[in-house]
Order: C-alpha cells, then sequence, then structure tokens
C-alpha cells in the first residue's frame, strides 16, 4: 500500500505545466477513449464468452468436449501479439488486401474498401478476444452449478427454453458474470502494449509518455491517480453489484436436461464457438509458427537465450516470493484468533486491481527518493555511493510482480488450506508434535498440488507482465515480453518469433493444469 499512497500523494501535490497543459488538451480525449475502449471491450466480451458459456453448458454440441477447453487457449495469447499479427495479416501491404487486389485487378486504395483495423474499435476487438475466456469461464461454471429444479418448476409454469434462460438461468449466473466482466474491465485498463500500438491514446499510453517522453514524474503521478480512481471505481462497483446477492441452495440439483439442438442451430452454434477458438488461438499461433520456420537463426536462438533467462529469474523469484506470503498470510488467517485476521489476505491481494503502469510509477515514485536518501546517508558517513540498489535493480521489478500478482496465490492457496479438516490443526498437537513439525509434515504436503497451481499462475503472469518491466527494467536488461514489444513496435516481430512461441507456450501451462484439475473434480 506504502507506493501507491506515495504515488497519490505525489499526483495530488503535483502542480506541473505540463499536467495542466494535458488537462487542458489532450487528456480529456484520452480519458475518453479509455472510457470508449473499456465499453466495448466488455461488452464484446460478454457477447463472446456468455453465448460461448451458455452454448456449451447447456446444448448437446458436437464436440462439446474439446470446445470446454479449447475455448479457454486464448488467455494464453498476449493481446499485443494478436493486435500485431492481425494487423500484418490485413493491412494495405498485407497477403490478405494483396490477394485481393490480385484476384480482382484492383490498383489503389482508391478502387475498393477495405476496413481498418488499427483504429479503437479494434483494438477492443483484439482484447476481447483473448480476454473472453474470463467470461467464459466463470459464466459456464456458475451455469453448470445452478440449480435445475428452479429450471424444470420455470418449465412446468409454461415457459419456453429461451424464456427460461433468459428469466431463470441468466439472471442466476449474474453475480459470476458480474466479477468475470470486471476482470476483463481491469485488465483493459492496465493494457498499454496494444493501444500503444494501434496509436490509440488512452491514459495507460500518457502515463508512460509523460514519464519516458518528458521525463515528468509529477505529472505522470497525477495521471497514475486518475487511472487509479477509475479502477477503484470499478471494484466498489462490482462488490456493490453482488451485496446482499445469496446462493440459491445448498444442495442444488446439478442433472442437466441439455437442450438438443438441430443441423442448422448445430451449424450455427459450431461456427461461432470455433470462429472464437481460431480467431483468438489457433490462426494467431499459427503465424507465429510459420514466421518461426521462415526467419528463425543462430543468432535469434542466442538473444532468445540471455531474454528467456533474464524472465526465468525475476518470474522464479517473484512466484516463489509470492507463494511463501500467501502461504505465510493464510496460515495466519486460519490459527490466529484475533477479529482483524482476515485484513492481511484483503491488503495483500489489492495489488492485482492495480494496473501495472500505475504500480511502476508507484514504485519510482517510492524507491527512487529512498535510494537518493541512502546513497546521501552513505556519502555523509564516508563512503562511496552505492547507486540505485532499490529502484535501479531488479529489486524493483520483483517488488512490483509480488505486488501485482499476490492474490492470484492468495486466492489459491486459501482455497487449499480450506480444503484441510480443522481436526489436523489439534491432532498432531495432542499427540505431543510441535506446530512448526505438524507444519511441514502435515499441512504442506497436502496443500502441494495447490501450492503448485499457486506458483505457475503466477510464474505465467510475470513472464507476460508488460508495462512494469518495461518502465522498472535497469539499463541494458531485457525480458521476452520487453524483447518482443521493442520488436512489435519497430514492425520486426519475425526477429522474436521464438520467444513469442516461447510465452504461449508458458501461458498454456497454467490452463491445461486447471483444466484437468476441473474435469477431475
Amino acid at each position: 500500500m506504502v507506493p501507491v499512497l506515495v504515488m497519490l500523494v505525489g499526483g495530488i501535490s503535483a502542480s506541473t505545466n505540463l499536467f495542466a497543459h494535458l488537462w487542458q488538451t489532450v487528456l480529456p480525449t484520452y480519458l475518453g477513449n479509455t472510457l470508449k475502449l473499456a465499453f466495448l471491450v466488455v461488452l464484446l466480451s460478454l457477447i463472446f464468452g456468455v453465448i460461448s458459456a451458455a452454448i456449451i453448458s447447456q446444448t448437446n454440441i458436437a464436440f462439446k468436449k474439446y470446445l470446454r477447453w479449447l475455448l479457454l487457449l486464448p488467455l494464453a495469447m498476449p493481446a499485443y501479439l494478436v493486435a500485431y499479427l492481425y494487423t500484418d495479416l490485413f493491412d494495405y501491404a498485407g497477403p490478405v488486401q494483396r490477394s485481393l487486389r490480385a484476384w480482382f485487378g484492383w490498383q489503389s486504395p482508391a478502387d475498393y474498401w477495405f476496413f481498418d483495423i488499427r483504429t479503437l474499435p479494434g483494438a477492443a476487438l483484439m482484447l476481447a478476444l483473448v480476454l473472453f475466456p474470463y467470461i467464459y469461464m466463470l459464466t459456464r461454471g456458475a451455469f453448470e452449478q445452478q440449480d435445475q429444479s428452479l429450471n424444470r418448476a420455470s418449465r412446468l409454469l409454461g415457459l419456453t427454453a429461451r424464456q427460461t434462460f433468459f428469466k431463470v438461468s441468466l439472471p442466476l449466473a449474474r453475480p459470476a458474470i458480474a466479477v468475470a466482466a470486471s476482470l476483463v474491465l481491469m485488465e483493459t485498463l492496465a493494457d498499454f502494449a496494444t493501444v500503444q500500438y494501434f496509436a490509440v491514446n488512452t491514459l495507460t499510453t500518457a502515463i508512460y509518455d509523460t514519464w519516458l517522453g518528458y521525463g515528468d514524474l509529477g505529472a505522470a503521478n497525477a495521471l497514475a491517480s486518475v487511472l487509479m480512481l477509475l479502477v477503484l471505481f470499478v471494484v466498489v462497483a462490482e462488490q456493490k453489484s453482488r451485496a446482499g446477492l445469496r446462493h440459491q441452495s445448498s444442495r442444488p440439483n446439478l442433472e442437466q436436461a441439455l437442450i438438443q439442438l438441430s443441423f442448422s442451430q448445430q451449424l450455427l452454434a459450431g461456427t461461432f464457438c470455433w470462429s472464437l477458438v481460431i480467431l483468438g488461438f489457433i490462426l494467431p499461433l499459427s503465424l507465429l509458427i510459420a514466421m518461426a520456420v521462415e526467419y528463425s537463426d543462430v543468432n535469434q536462438l542466442t538473444i532468445l537465450l540471455s531474454t528467456g533467462l533474464n524472465s526465468l529469474k525475476i518470474s522464479v523469484v517473484a512466484a516463489t516470493v509470492a507463494v511463501i506470503i500467501a502461504l505465510s498470510l493464510g496460515f495466519y488467517q486460519r490459527l490466529h484468533g484475533d477479529k482483524y485476521k482476515q485484513l492481511p489476505l484483503q491488503i495483500s491481494g489489492f495489488g492485482y486491481a492495480i494496473p501495472g503502469t500505475v504500480l511502476a510509477m508507484a514504485m519510482l515514485s517510492t524507491l527512487g527518493p529512498l535510494d537518493h536518501w541512502l546513497n546521501d546517508g552513505v556519502v555523509m558517513l564516508g563512503f562511496s555511493p552505492p547507486g540505485l540498489i532499490l529502484s535501479g535493480s531488479l529489486f524493483a521489478i520483483i517488488f512490483a510482480l509480488v505486488v501485482r500478482f499476490a492474490a492470484i496465490a492468495n486466492g489459491t492457496i486459501v482455497s487449499g488450506i480450506k480444503q484441510i479438516p480443522h481436526s489436523l490443526d489439534y491432532a498432531p498437537a495432542s499427540l505431543g508434535v510441535s506446530f512448526s513439525r505438524s507444519l511441514f509434515k502435515v499441512h504442506l504436503p497436502i496443500l502441494s498440488p495447490a501450492i503448485l497451481v499457486a506458483w505457475l499462475l503466477v510464474f505465467v503472469e510475470a513472464m507476460k507482465e508488460l508495462p512494469a518491466v518495461l518502465l522498472l527494467r535497469p539499463f541494458n536488461f531485457e525480458t521476452l515480453s520487453s524483447q518482443i514489444y521493442q520488436l512489435i513496435s519497430d514492425e520486426m516481430l519475425e526477429q522474436g518469433a521464438l520467444g513469442a512461441i516461447l510465452i504461449v507456450v508458458f501461458g498454456l501451462l497454467p490452463i491445461v493444469l486447471l483444466n484437468q484439475s476441473k474435469e477431475k473434480v
């Protein structure tokens, strides 16, 4: 919380001419673009996610067993990669328009109309294609866990299957849809690379440009504070929307009568679901593989090894620290008698709502002055200054990653701890076994699957994180995500296709693991 508070205070007290100029000129446009983008992404994600969840959970669609997990795969694909690949595919010099000109004999853009993907709606579509699985996953789970007695009762009262869906099933799934939509909204507000590549000016690009372009930390903090207030509004609104809601039943009847689709309905539903899988994952991955096969060489492998090791280094440390903190806070919540025992977990999980760009500005505002005070103190003692050991090292990146993704580890670990019977807390003590020995011999072995999932989730998110790494990395330090972003900015993704594939492969690991655990349940 300290870096965020320092940033907010710095933003409120900032009286720079640059921020005043931005407020009078382009800042309203940036804010408007941010709100428009957020609205379009959430709307498209709801359309993609809710419809696909309803089809998979409530109908007998063909290949249902495969589509259940295939619709999760777009989560592994970074949005900025999808944005570049589709721009390369559909641009004026891309293969699609070249083929159209060759087939129809068109000579110039004046001869035909073709959509421009590098626009705000285009950016919204790219983000929705990789974020809709959040809504699909939670909504599908909500549909499948509903008490089917309510649906049967509505049918007995004369409602059709469609009326039952809109009047019973969909309203019951609203809490899950609201949570998923808030996740999509926060991810959209945090996105930097996609909107930057599409030249869509939002608050995240404004923060980045103000700090790195103009070197004005005060104005950047003020902009970050505005974005932070937007995120805070989203979090509060989501919690208010679920306040007072109750579960429908403690022992629901889950035996579902699937809707039997006709041939034309099968075709329509299959086309919808398979289009999401192809456009969100299969086609972008195929384009990456084609690039890697055509352009890969020994030099790329050498660079990939260096940046890959850097990514592994910070991701392993961040995941390990996050899991250790989650275990400590989780057991504190379970075993301590304090009435405020849940507060540390709630505070540590707040970082997930903070966009990476905002978090990076908070770190710079806090660690930068600390470094200067430390150096001044060392000089006063007669020693040579150590330099920027906090803000100019890997410490800042790892600190930001742990704060950003602690909530993921917390949720997974706490869920695992709740599955351990309370009798196991007391039985070892009754046999004379100390608490520490009981922890290592009983609790942690039982928790090992949850620990693995938590570690893997944080590891993958740290591998993919871009905005915080771009702003906090030391000089001459590149990770896979920052290197690929630089290559995309230079229109040279072909040189980093192997690294992009590696990020996607790492992103697939938790999806496969979580899908296997869900299927076992």
